[in-house]
């Protein structure tokens, strides 16, 4: 389970040279790869992919069954990092890395950072919320999931939830929940001085962060079932207010580059 969408999947015919985005719906890395996309005011196809049997067809495709995977002619590009350094060579305005080398490898390691420890802590927090949120772990469930089912998962008693997730090994353990803690408060620091944590420019890292922090609390682009949802602590928690506000003004300045 994770994360967000900001657009709605699409159903229509690729056109021959158009972009095909294969995705999962709640996937904060597949959200970062629609962030960049908006950022450089890039169309793409979006390809749902069923867990499952879609991701046998993924991998005929791509050769792994991870999402997510560019397809932009003939090349087919998997990871997020993979495929945000693929079109910032192939769309490189607006730039999404400084030329100024020092600053580019501020942006990369925070980019990295992002991806690993910060999403590592994200996920585990939003399952350990999910365990014992019904509401949040129904609307985190695929599209294409049989009512029954969701009902089923909706019922299942928290405790039972916990158990289950205590033993995947996916729960935050305290001094974990601690160090994210801190480092939210660290990125608030960062963004309140120029609006951006590596200069005073949107980046890469930006969208790094910012695709992260909706596991946290989810924004008004994910949906009427999940929008406000999200980790107890931490999205209801006034510290980080700013940070999330932050986060909201840079999905809706993408919002309006692509509406442009």
């Amino acid at each position: 389970m994770a994360m967000l969408a900001t657009l709605p999947p699409c159903s229509q015919t690729p056109e021959p040279g158009s972009m095909e985005l294969h995705q999962f719906k709640h996937s904060a890395f597949c959200e970062k790869v629609r962030l960049v996309l908006a950022a450089k005011g890039l169309e793409a196809t979006l390809v749902e992919v069923v867990p499952g049997l879609g991701q046998l067809e993924l991998f005929r495709l791509s050769g792994q069954r991870q999402v997510p995977v560019l397809v932009d002619g003939s090349e087919v590009i998997a990871d997020s990092t993979d495929i945000a350094l693929h079109l910032e060579k192939r769309h490189p305005l607006p730039a999404l890395l400084p030329a100024d080398p020092r600053a580019r490898s501020q942006v990369l390691l925070l980019e990295d950072w992002a991806d690993t420890a910060l999403a590592s802590s994200c996920r585990r927090a939003l399952l350990q919320a999910a365990a014992t949120n019904p509401k949040l772990r129904t609307a985190l469930l695929p599209e294409a999931t049989p009512s029954s089912l969701r009902q089923l998962v909706g019922a299942l008693p928290g405790g039972l939830m916990g158990s289950v997730t205590d033993t995947l090994g996916s729960l935050l353990a305290p001094m974990e929940a601690r160090q994210l803690h801190r480092n939210l408060e660290q990125v608030s620091s960062l963004v309140a001085s120029t609006g951006h944590v590596v200069g005073d420019q949107l980046s890469l890292a930006d969208v790094a962060v910012v695709a992260q922090l909706s596991l946290l609390r989810f924004p008004t682009s994910a949906g009427a079932a999940l929008s406000g949802e999200g980790v107890s602590g931490i999205a209801d928690n006034p510290l980080f207010q700013p940070l999330f506000s932050w986060r909201d003004g840079i999905l809706e300045r993408l919002t309006a580059r692509r509406a442009a």
